[in-house]
């Protein structure tokens, strides 16, 4: 998710009840109890804290933040912390269960967890922007550790972030805990390719989904929404794979040109927020750029892009979700119904979790693998988990969204039920 929005409090609560109600329906396809659901369509914790941070300017700031812990039946809780503007609990909520999901699909021993700060990062100094990543480790510091809940990067939010967390969380606990946090820098415990890990593990799914179409991904024309962190590497990534990317978009506007873009000179010229576009006068809009000529849709920006008022305008072949969410229920049926291939968010999003995994095990052994064995295990998760979707999509007769939900509760849900939790 690259683009800025400010989503309301009825969009976020929508994101939520869309998630629980396909929870619902996977659990009941899988023949569990009402119960099951119940422990299920929330998270088990959620903590909201208060941080007061000293400002440049003397002032004192009242912020507030939320750590989500879903489920970790299966173990500890894993996800990202976000610093937003339009952070809000149920968004918390959501994503937290989202990242179970995820580390099921691709069958890694965590649960979901996630966490943000409602803050404006680009309106705030450097000092002021660490001062409140050590409070926020400060608040949460109970509850999140190497087996307990394990955060790591999310929207606008980096390895510097994640370096000053863990060196507050290592003060508080008196000991070094690299295995507390990933998306670190490499000089302290981070993994080869965890930067990448998103955009490849997005680009793992284009490849799968187009020679399931029968498409070669050389000449391919593809349109990309987004060109933040995952949006940008991924169009850098399928463009050096032979790939034409058509268009691209941020939250400025659009670009599309049927010829093909120069991502090269376009990356040289984004800003560290994934802008570009206001650079050039020939724009179009994002809602635009979704219904423009293509092969491959990515939708990498933000949530509730595709929806059934221009689901039957959408003329790409494949839709793979790098973005939380930019699909709704209703125009996911309509995809299906005319045999586009949708590659869920919670299957093609799930490089960055996957990466974040390796890292946590490369913690834990104290020994450090080179970025040529991290992508080729990366792979091996994302074929895999890919495959096991498409293929209880036709097992159980449903779409290729509730398919990736079916994959990823069961594990949590059989795990729950041994626990005797239901």
């Amino acid at each position: 998710m690259n683009a800025v929005s400010v989503k309301s409090t009825a969009e976020q609560t929508d994101l939520l009840s869309a998630t629980q109600h396909e929870i619902k329906h996977a659990l009941s396809k899988l023949g569990y109890k009402e119960e099951v659901y119940e422990l299920l369509k929330e998270p088990v914790r959620t903590l909201t804290v208060r941080i007061p941070i000293r400002m440049d300017d003397g002032s004192v700031q009242v912020f507030t933040g939320y750590r989500s812990q879903h489920n970790d039946a299966v173990g500890p809780t894993k996800g990202g912390v976000r610093f937003h503007p339009s952070v809000t609990e149920n968004e918390v909520k959501a994503l937290s269960i989202w990242m179970s999901l995820k580390c099921g699909i691709v069958d890694v021993p965590f649960g979901g967890g996630k966490g943000g700060i409602v803050c404006d990062p680009r309106a705030m100094s450097f000092l002021e922007t660490e001062r409140l990543s050590r409070g926020y480790v400060r608040a949460i510091s109970q509850i999140v550790g190497p087996t307990k809940d394990i955060p790591a990067p999310d929207v606008f939010t980096n390895s510097q972030i994640m370096a000053w967390m863990t060196d507050e969380y290592s003060r508080i606990r008196e000991f070094d805990s690299p295995g507390f946090i990933t998306g670190k820098p490499i000089v302290l415990g981070g993994s080869n390719g965890r930067e990448t890990a998103t955009a490849m593990g997005v680009a793992i799914c284009v490849e799968e989904a187009a020679k399931k179409k029968k498409l070669d991904l050389d000449g391919a024309r593809v349109i990309i929404q987004g060109f933040g962190n995952a949006g940008g590497f991924l169009a850098q990534i399928l463009n050096e794979r032979g790939a034409l990317i058509v268009g691209i978009s941020d939250a400025d506007g659009a670009l599309y040109d049927k010829d093909g873009l120069d991502i090269d000179y376009l990356l040289e010229r984004r800003d560290s927020f994934g802008t570009v576009t206001n650079l050039f006068s020939n724009t179009i809009t994002n809602e635009e750029l979704l219904e423009c000529e293509c092969d491959i849709l990515v939708p990498a920006a933000i949530s509730n892009q595709i929806t059934e008022k221009n689901a039957s305008n959408i003329k790409a072949e494949i839709v793979v979700e790098a973005a939380n969410g930019p699909t709704t229920l209703e125009a996911t049926k309509i995809l299906t119904k005319r045999d586009v291939l949708l590659v869920p968010d919670i299957l093609a999003s799930s490089g960055g979790v996957t990466v974040s995994y390796f890292e946590w095990v490369q913690n834990n052994l104290g020994y450090y693998w080179s970025e040529e064995e991290v992508l080729e295990k990366l792979k091996k998760k994302i074929v895999t988990a890919f495959h096991n979707v498409i293929d209880t999509a036709k097992l159980h007769h449903v779409d290729n969204r509730l398919a990736a939900y079916i994959v990823g509760i069961r594990k949590m849900a059989e795990a729950s039920t041994f626990r005797g939790w239901v």
